[in-house]
């Protein structure tokens, strides 16, 4: 599938005195699954909605391929979006919300029971929406994205309200829209929620741009870290110093941040130290997460 890119181009939106996005730039591309993450009120929804043509931004531009959203002939077959998992006529069924928007990206009543289906809702088709629970208006939300079968995918935290089963299932659907070559934007306030499936961040607070670039790249840095237990804790501690470690106490050994396992099994064995246990601890990207957010908050 070609997909266009999404760019993000200088993107700011004042609110009277409060300027939630303050000129924001970056790239989605197709073929990857890009998480925007941010603390709660960073401006990830409000860039969205900009993106989506819902919001006028006060400078700078959000483009589709080579346009803004509302200047391509039917934006919703390219786009496919879910930003408010509650914005449902509760009295409508589930069947019944999908063919309203079914004339406006040009598909058939058949797509819409395919698509109900394909989230698993078929069961609940019939039900009125004013029951779902919030997974389910979740998957309702998907379905309404996926209907024109768009190959741009915009979802606004979507494993709010899913089961642990439920999340490990939109993970995989990520995965394969990404895999399809489609352009895959998915937005969360908390990194580990999407760690497992995305390949690209964006990281922003306050409406600033504070980081972006591949998970890999993000990975190089978090503080490595090795948990190891020894006989002579006090002597692993003093060397740790030594090579500007820094060891903790952790039930039988000591963690020691600033060093892979393999660095500190070197320097143990250049030192004669005993090792009964060395272990590389992963990498703390949510660590990492709160600490490019909260050197934002402080600044």
């Amino acid at each position: 599938m070609s997909a266009p890119t999404l760019a993000i181009d200088g993107l700011t939106k004042q609110f009277g005195a409060v300027r939630a996005v303050d000129d924001l730039t970056f790239t989605v591309r197709p073929g990857a699954v890009t998480g925007f993450l941010g603390p709660n009120g960073a401006g990830k929804t409000t860039t969205l909605r900009m993106l989506l043509g819902l919001t006028r931004p006060s400078a700078g531009r959000a483009l589709v391929g080579e346009r803004e959203y509302a200047a391509h002939a039917q934006p919703g077959r390219v786009v496919g979006a879910a930003l408010e998992a509650s914005s449902f006529h509760p009295g409508r069924t589930g069947l019944a919300h999908l063919e309203v928007f079914a004339p406006q990206v040009g598909v058939s009543r058949t797509r819409c029971r395919q698509v109900l289906e394909a989230v698993g809702l078929d069961h609940a088709a019939k039900q009125r929406v004013g029951r779902y629970s919030l997974g389910m208006r979740q998957r309702l939300g998907l379905a309404t994205a996926l209907l024109a079968d768009p190959p741009v995918i915009v979802l606004d935290e979507p494993t709010n309200g899913l089961d642990p089963e439920g999340i490990v299932w939109i993970r995989r659907l990520l995965r394969q829209f990404a895999d399809e070559g489609r352009t895959v934007l998915v937005s969360s306030h908390l990194l580990r929620e999407v760690e497992a499936s995305v390949d690209e961040v964006v990281i922003i607070a306050q409406g600033r741009l504070r980081h972006a670039s591949s998970l890999a790249e993000l990975r190089t840095r978090a503080t490595p870290a090795a948990y190891v237990v020894a006989p002579r804790p006090d002597a692993l501690t003093a060397l740790a110093a030594e090579r500007g470690w820094s060891a903790t106490p952790d039930g039988d050994g000591l963690v020691v941040d600033g060093a892979t396992a393999a660095e500190v099994g070197a320097a143990a064995h250049a030192a004669g130290l005993e090792l009964h246990e060395l272990v590389r601890r992963d990498v703390d990207l949510e660590a990492l997460f709160f600490e490019l957010t909260r050197a934002e908050a402080d600044r």
